[in-house]
């Protein structure tokens, strides 16, 4: 015969008990699984996995995208990819949009956060001041400040103009148009961080606060040894979120410069379509897009594996 040994400090009775509940539980979910599961994964396969095996498949193609694919020419287009400039520019911009993101928009968005939830006159208007960018559509916002960096009849021509200055065209300078992406792109996207810290500040239980003050910490000895520890789990995701959206940036990009002067303020989602769909080199484009997806899968799993596997 087989005796059930109970846990110290556990009746056998409790012990038996155990895996009964767990089994009850378990039959409980299964309505919620039949109902919802397939329904769902229906959706996913069909929008998701379908699309990625095809532009898997379609990447082996020399295909305009009208017709079936006849033409194979198997890794000719990945090839293609590798040799070309803009891509190489494509690719380093943004690894320059991540490395600003994380030293620049993430530091301003968390200093911010740290000012707006403190008990100050005017702090909640601030909040709605500094999350507006972000509510802005991406098209919307890149054609504002379009208009903002015209050196003829644009914001910053009125400025120089005034000064008695020849306003410069920033966006047809090859070596001056990726530095105003990236003032646009700090501008839009600090404020989604700064509700995400706002909300991780407001979950700290003040007591620990409090004990600092009264074990005499400064400002900044609250923030470096009790605050920042506490956001450690949003710090981490606030800077997966700005990685994965750098390297999906697109909307804002085509209306600001469309990828120029000269392929300068190309990404990778720009080069996808301007050498792709605009090109109707369909299979050169579902290329880029495989290894765009490649790319963003292998960041987000190492990232989740190295940096959140305790979140």
């Amino acid at each position: 015969m087989t005796e059930t040994v109970a846990a110290p400090g556990l009746s056998a009775g409790t012990a038996l008990a155990r895996p009964k509940v767990r089994r009850a539980r378990i039959r409980g979910k299964w309505p919620v699984l039949v109902l919802f599961l397939p329904p769902a994964l229906l959706l996913f396969t069909v929008f998701v996995i379908l699309p990625m095996g095809e532009a898997a498949w379609y990447s082996f193609y020399n295909w305009n995208g009208y017709g079936l694919p006849t033409q194979w020419i198997g890794w000719k287009n990945y090839e293609l990819i590798f040799r070309q400039g803009a891509f190489r520019n494509a690719l380093v911009n943004n690894g320059l949009i991540i490395l600003v993101s994380i030293c620049i928009q993430v530091p301003l968005a968390l200093w911010l956060a740290t000012m707006v939830t403190k008990h100050i006159k005017g702090a909640t208007f601030f909040r709605l001041i500094f999350f507006l960018p972000y509510v802005l559509a991406d098209v919307a916002a890149g054609m504002i400040w379009r208009f903002v960096y015209d050196g003829e009849f644009g914001l910053v021509a009125n400025i120089y103009h005034m000064m008695g200055l020849n306003a410069p065209f920033w966006l047809a300078d090859k070596n001056a148009a990726f530095s105003a992406v990236l003032g646009v792109i700090v501008w839009k996207y600090f404020g989604f961080h700064m509700m995400l810290f706002i909300a991780g500040l407001q979950a700290i239980d003040k007591s620990v606060l409090e004990a600092a003050d009264i074990d005499g910490a400064t400002g900044w000895q609250k923030f470096r040894r009790v605050t920042l520890p506490l956001l450690g789990s949003t710090v981490r995701l606030s800077v997966f979120f700005a990685v994965i959206g750098s390297l999906q940036l697109f909307d804002m990009i085509m209306p600001l410069t469309g990828g120029g002067p000269s392929n300068s303020t190309q990404t990778l989602v720009t080069f996808l379509y301007s050498f792709g769909v605009m090109r109707m080199q369909v299979g050169f484009g579902s290329a880029v897009g495989v290894v765009l997806f490649v790319i963003c899968v292998t960041l987000a799993f190492s990232y989740k594996r190295i940096f959140m596997k305790n979140d």
